[in-house]
């Protein structure tokens, strides 16, 4: 698989345990129970996917989730303790693509490892014009994860990027909640999946300057869902 995932949590026993369950389903690992040397791994090493707690003891995993995404678009999974949700919705905001709340099984993580590599995968492979779409002075285009407003360059996260793809390439069709969540993430919606939904589109908003009230691109149809209007 030669895939590197990048483990940083200083409760020992749970990188630990992490570390031999990825190990094991064929994944490289680089494991840190500090921030400090994880970001130094990261500007040294490739990974394709970090899962960061937000509790260390020198730089918090939501400084870390920052400063990764300052230079780098690979999939990030937040670890959070029981009722952090304001620390869930930080991290979705500063470009996490997915959270886990403790405690968890290590299935469980090594299911959404698969889920965001794959949709990682999906979403920068392809050479045809299939994988280019341009709407009103955006540009999106599949085969190097690129998005262009206005002939600018818009850094987008892998869930960002997969959440506009699928809203540009239905053009004009209602997408429920539902179905962005099963399309992007690849996981059963649940009820509090809707939030994780309403973080990214708010969050992909201002990164597109585009605003609820008066949407140039995405439209929200309340009690349904998002779309972009032709």
């Amino acid at each position: 698989m030669d895939m590197n995932i990048l483990v940083v949590d200083d409760e020992k026993e749970i990188a630990d345990l992490l570390e031999l369950y990825l190990k094991n389903d064929g994944y490289k690992v680089s494991k840190f129970y500090r921030g400090k040397p994880a970001l130094e791994c990261v500007e040294n090493e490739k990974i394709d996917l970090a899962l960061l707690d937000i509790m260390l003891p020198d730089i918090d995993g939501l400084e870390i989730c920052r400063r990764i995404r300052e230079n780098h678009n690979f999939p990030i999974i937040m670890l959070t303790a029981k009722g952090e949700e304001l620390d869930k919705v930080t991290g979705l905001t500063m470009g996490a693509d997915d959270y886990i709340t403790k405690p968890f099984t290590p299935l469980e993580v090594v299911a959404r490892v698969k889920a965001q590599l794959r949709r990682f995968t999906q979403y920068n492979k392809g050479t045809s014009e299939e994988n280019v779409l341009t709407i009103r002075g955006l540009l999106l285009n599949r085969d190097t994860h690129e998005c262009l407003l206005n002939e600018e360059p818009v850094d987008l996260t892998p869930t960002e990027f997969a959440i506009l793809w699928t809203l540009a390439e239905n053009q004009g069709k209602v997408i429920t909640s539902e179905e962005l969540f099963s399309t992007v993430w690849q996981e059963k919606y649940f009820e509090n999946s809707n939030n994780t939904v309403m973080v990214h589109v708010r969050h992909l908003r201002q990164k597109l300057k585009d605003s609820a009230e008066r949407p140039k691109y995405i439209k929200t149809i309340w009690g349904v869902g998002y779309k972009i209007e032709k």
